[in-house]
């Protein structure tokens, strides 16, 4: 068999599983499941209960009617051999007799049957009779209506406690689920970088009282969470020590070093200086971005004339392509240098040429190399990785990707397609737009509609 023949049904499969109709969100959730497991036990219960009751009582029923009925077929038996007068309720061959009941009396046995008689439920006892048939015939109505009352009770009665026990079952689970529930949220506020978040679920504060199953997940969350903080913490104070203790060397060694005579070792302990400075105020950026004590300095600016400025600044062949300007309000020096790093990023890493564009409030740096490693696509920057073999600590991307969260942005790593004008790495950051509305005091077809001073002004978030 062929490969593409045996992707075939693969791909028939993987088709007929996208046309299913997708779920609802809420019948993945724990209550629905329970309340749906409970529903089918009780009813499952109610109706092997129910079935259990009922036939016992309609057999008890049954018998005792049987019973009154041969006990009646040998009193008609005795007068019928005594040659007297036959009651109404009995006869030989009688109207209404059902044929198997006939049948097994012809055969010289005596038996009993429950049918219809005139409308009415009938119990029928019959027994030979020179060929043929004496048979006796009992009012059934009651003993049928009083099973029929029996089984609509044992509906009632289990109705009320299918009902009854869901709603238990509801309370006991929606109990267990809203502890789960906070349990996630405050999973999802730790991962979000909130390290302060605890569960703290007031049954683990007793050691001397049992835990269940979800107290000793939040405590294990609780603790994982602390031990996780006080790491990060001991990471963060390492590495700002770290920082502020070689800025005073190396502020003494760059001293030195243009003390130097002019020439080629000169220049290069120059330059190792330099980039040891570099370093160290990354590391010192790093660490304010890891302390969360960063404050943004808001101002409305002009995003196409401020990229312009960024690349000019960089020094770098870079194209800046404005298809639409914008205005937003943001943290000036933050953004440039977030650009600023994403430029420099593409020209160490990336090849030529390299685009910047500025469309609305999203600002796209793009190179055309190899594009963005597998661990950055699917993880974000690392620092201190890098799988490019040139110059460079990984720290450009991981300051830009804090800078870009302390303004409020977002930025995104994506390879372009091989397709478009032969791939690349793109960075893709969305800023906050910032949008001018008009005056209500002011009629909005003048020219300066909105343009006031104290015109109104929203945020919105670009696309």
């Amino acid at each position: 068999m062929s490969r593409a023949a045996s992707r075939a049904p693969k791909a028939a499969t993987d088709t007929a599983r996208r046309r299913l109709p997708r779920q609802p969100a809420w019948t993945a959730t724990l209550t629905w499941k329970a309340g749906l497991f409970i529903a089918v036990m009780c009813c499952a219960l109610a109706a092997l209960l129910g079935m259990l009751v009922h036939v016992s009582v309609a057999g008890h029923t049954v018998r005792d009617s049987r019973d009154r009925a041969l006990t009646r077929l040998d009193e008609v038996s005795r007068l019928y051999e005594a040659g007297e007068p036959l009651p109404r309720s009995a006869g030989v061959d009688p109207a209404g007799l059902p044929a198997g009941l006939r049948a097994l009396a012809v055969r010289g046995e005596r038996g009993t049957m429950v049918a219809e008689s005139e409308g009415r439920p009938t119990m029928w006892a019959a027994a030979p009779a020179d060929g043929r048939a004496l048979a006796v015939r009992l009012d059934y109505t009651q003993s049928a209506a009083a099973i029929d009352r029996l089984d609509r009770s044992i509906l009632g009665s289990s109705a009320l406690a299918i009902g009854a026990t869901l709603l238990v079952g509801a309370v006991a689970v929606t109990r267990v689920t809203r502890r789960l529930h906070a349990t996630a949220t405050v999973a999802r506020r730790i991962s979000a970088g909130d390290l302060d978040a605890r569960v703290d679920d007031p049954r683990t504060k007793d050691p001397s009282r049992p835990l269940d199953e979800v107290a000793a997940v939040s405590a294990a969350l609780d603790t994982m969470a602390s031990s996780l903080q006080r790491k990060l913490q001991t990471e963060q104070r390492f590495t700002a020590d770290v920082a502020h203790e070689l800025r005073t060397p190396l502020t003494g060694l760059s001293a030195a070093a243009e003390l130097l005579p002019e020439g080629r070792p000169a220049e290069l302990v120059r330059d190792r200086v330099r980039t040891m400075r570099a370093l160290t105020e990354d590391l010192l950026e790093i660490s304010r971005l890891d302390a969360g004590t960063e404050t943004v300095d808001l101002a409305v600016h002009d995003l196409g004339p401020l990229a312009e400025r960024v690349v000019r600044a960089a020094g770098t062949p870079t194209e800046v392509r404005v298809v639409r300007d914008a205005t937003v309000e943001t943290d000036r020096r933050r953004l440039e240098r977030v650009l600023g790093n994403l430029v420099a990023n593409a020209h160490r890493h990336g090849a030529p040429p390299v685009v910047l564009t500025v469309d609305g409030p999203v600002v796209t740096v793009r190179d055309h190399g190899a594009g963005y490693p597998d661990y950055l696509l699917a993880a974000g920057p690392q620092r201190f990785r890098t799988e490019s073999g040139g110059k460079g600590h990984g720290l450009g991307l991981t300051i830009a990707a804090g800078q870009a969260e302390v303004i409020g942005a977002e930025l995104v790593f994506a390879d372009a397609p091989e397709e478009d004008e032969g791939g690349g790495a793109v960075a893709r950051l969305t800023l906050p737009e910032y949008v001018r509305l008009a005056d209500p005091n002011t009629d909005s077809g003048g020219p300066d509609a909105g343009s006031g001073p104290d015109a109104a002004h929203r945020h919105t978030k670009g696309t």
